[in-house]
């Protein structure tokens, strides 16, 4: 690659940056954190960017306030530092489900937006974001990456004839289209209602499920209500057992681990967007997305078209 590329890997994404970096055969670009102790960080860049193309890799994953900090602050180091041209590729964006007020709450995707947009990117590539409707929220060009074909291919082997492609809610149908086309297969949806952020209630299954091994897709994986609900509703809908999940971004966040120890599930299907701690998930299989970042970095630098790689219109 050009010697002007830069790409810079925050904490919250450093192995995928080491597979993007190396598929790139480029060098990851370095800086130092430093955190004094009333806990605030301080950014140096330890690269000479001036004049470079800048890509900056960086999940906003949990703890979010920390790693989007983190975050700004190396891409104000990279903007002060001279760089010519700075990109933002966030393979998770937290505060992403946030995207619809109501009564008197905060909209969280708006605020992250704005965040964002201090820090003077002039581009962004987001993966699978929970909604298409983020992209109304930013000025800048945003490039909307999915991952659906790489998980879909991972899927692939264990699908036949009998399977079938589930939307876990209304919310997911766009997305369980696009595997059933991929995997040519067909779909069923989940009529579902979200009554809090870990409870979340069934109402039944649309479609023909009944002796059919389900393939439950989904953007993301936070507690797991949504697919222990979505199990269930299969279940009672004469749906095969054991199913096979696949997701985006894996959270695992409060009780998802032990949802997925007593829920019928033999696959969990997961890129790596977010780096998934211990204690590991017997089902999980992940699948990289770093040739899709690398591949979209790529084009970006040589300003060559990325539309095969977004999510479809």
């Amino acid at each position: 690659m050009d010697d002007r590329l830069r790409v810079f890997t925050g904490s919250a994404s450093a192995r995928l940056g080491v597979q993007v970096c190396e598929t790139l055969e480029v060098v990851p670009a370095a800086y130092e954190c430093r955190r004094f102790p009333d806990g605030e960080m301080q950014i140096e860049v330890q690269e000479t960017v001036g004049g470079c193309d800048v890509f900056l890799l960086q999940s906003t994953s949990p703890p979010v306030e920390q790693n989007l900090m983190e975050f700004l602050l190396l891409a104000d180091a990279c903007r002060r530092s001279g760089a010519r041209r700075l990109t933002a590729i966030i393979p998770y964006l937290g505060y992403a489900r946030q995207d619809r007020r109501a009564d008197r709450r905060s909209l969280g995707a708006r605020v992250m937006a704005n965040l964002i947009a201090t820090a003077g990117f002039d581009r962004l590539m987001l993966v699978d974001a929970h909604s298409s409707a983020m992209e109304g929220f930013f000025d800048i060009p945003l490039d909307h990456l999915t991952a659906v074909p790489l998980l879909a291919r991972a899927a692939a082997p264990a699908m036949h004839e009998h399977s079938v492609v589930v939307a876990p809610d209304l919310g997911a149908v766009k997305r369980a289209r696009e595997y059933a086309r991929l995997l040519r297969l067909p779909m069923a949806f989940v009529h579902k209602t979200r009554l809090s952020g870990e409870n979340v209630e069934a109402h039944g299954v649309i479609g023909d499920v009944r002796n059919r091994a389900p393939l439950v897709i989904d953007d993301m994986l936070s507690t797991g209500a949504t697919i222990e609900a979505a199990s269930d509703a299969l279940r009672a809908a004469g749906a095969l057992e054991p199913i096979t999940v696949a997701v985006t971004h894996a959270l695992l966040a409060g009780r998802a681990r032990d949802v997925l120890r007593k829920a019928p599930i033999s696959r969990l299907i997961v890129s790596d967007t977010v780096t998934i701690e211990p204690p590991a998930v017997s089902q999980l299989e992940v699948t990289s997305i770093a040739p899709l970042v690398a591949t979209a970095i790529r084009r970006a630098f040589r300003d060559e078209s990325l539309s095969d790689l977004c999510v479809p219109a």
